[in-house]
C-alpha cells in the first residue's frame, strides 16, 4: 500500500508538471480564477495511471463463456456443423419411416444415423426436418423391435460404401455390408452413396460397345425372328472383334 501511495504521488506531480508545460492553452474563464489549459496526451496518460494507482484493486470478473463441444446425451459432439456424436431418441415409428428427436446437434439432410442397443445394425437416413428438433428418417432395414425412446447416434456423415479393387466381384447392400457370405471387404476407400451427377459436357454421347465379360453373346443368325439377330460366343477379345466385324458388314 505504501508503494502504491508513493507511485500515486509521483504520478500526480509529473501530471502537474506536464500540464504546466503544455504549449496549448485557452483563454481564462471569467468564472474561474485559474487559466484553463488543454492537457497534453502525455498528461492524460499519466492522469489515467494515477487514477488506477489510487483506486482499489479491480474485482475479478468471470471470463466470458466460450461455446465448447457439449455433451449430447451420452455422446460428445465432435462437429458443430453436422452435430456428429449427438444422441437422439426415437419418437415415432411408422413402418420404414422413423422420427428422431435431438436436443442438440441436429443432423443435416442425408446424414446417416445408427440405432443404439438394437438387435441388428440399423441405419437411418435423414430425409426431412420436421421442426422442433425432430427429423424424419428412412430405415435401411426392417424396424421390427424398434421402440420409442431408443437411442440414435448421429454419425455426422452420409451412408458410405467400400470402393476399389477389393469390391470387384462382391455383392453388398445399400449400406456397404457384404451379403455374398465371402467375408469382410478389406479396403480403406469409401465413398458416399449420394454424389453429384457429372456435368452434361462430361457425358459421352457416342455409342460404344459395353464389355461385360459374360460369354453369352451369340455368333450366327437366328432366322426365327422377324429380323435376323447376330450372336457370338467367346472371350472378351473375340467378342469385340466379331462385333466390329458384324458392324462393318451391316454398314456395307
Amino acid at each position: 500500500m505504501a508503494s502504491r501511495r508513493l507511485a500515486s504521488t509521483f504520478l500526480r506531480s509529473s501530471l502537474r508538471r506536464s500540464v504546466s508545460k503544455c504549449p496549448f492553452s485557452v483563454p481564462k474563464s471569467p468564472s474561474s480564477p485559474f487559466a484553463a489549459r488543454r492537457p497534453s496526451p502525455y498528461g492524460c496518460l499519466l492522469s489515467r495511471a494515477a487514477e488506477y494507482a489510487t483506486s482499489a484493486a479491480p474485482t475479478s470478473h468471470p471470463a466470458a463463456h466460450v461455446p465448447t463441444k457439449k455433451d449430447g446425451g451420452n455422446g460428445k459432439i465432435t462437429d458443430e456443423f453436422t452435430g456428429a456424436g449427438a444422441i437422439g431418441q426415437v419418437c415415432q415409428v411408422i413402418g420404414a419411416v422413423v422420427d428422431v428427436r435431438f436436443d442438440e446437434g441436429l443432423p443435416p439432410i442425408l446424414t446417416a444415423l445408427e440405432v443404439q442397443d438394437h438387435s441388428i445394425r440399423l441405419v437411418l437416413e435423414v430425409a426431412q426436418h420436421l421442426g422442433e428438433n425432430v427429423v424424419r428418417t428412412i430405415a435401411m432395414d426392417g424396424t421390427e423391435g424398434l421402440v420409442r425412446g431408443q437411442r440414435v447416434l448421429n454419425t455426422g456423415s452420409p451412408i458410405t460404401v467400400p470402393v476399389g479393387r477389393a469390391t470387384l466381384g462382391r455383392i453388398v447392400n445399400v449400406i456397404g455390408e457384404p451379403i455374398d457370405e465371402r467375408g469382410e471387404i478389406k479396403t480403406d476407400h469409401y465413398l458416399p452413396i449420394h454424389r453429384e451427377a457429372p456435368a452434361f459436357v462430361e457425358q459421352a454421347t457416342e455409342q460404344q460397345i459395353l464389355v461385360t465379360g459374360i460369354k453369352g453373346v451369340l455368333d450366327g443368325k437366328y432366322d426365327d425372328l422377324s429380323e435376323q439377330s447376330f450372336y457370338m460366343v467367346g472371350g472378351i477379345e473375340e467378342v469385340i472383334a466379331k462385333a466390329e466385324k458384324i458392324a462393318k458388314e451391316s454398314a456395307s
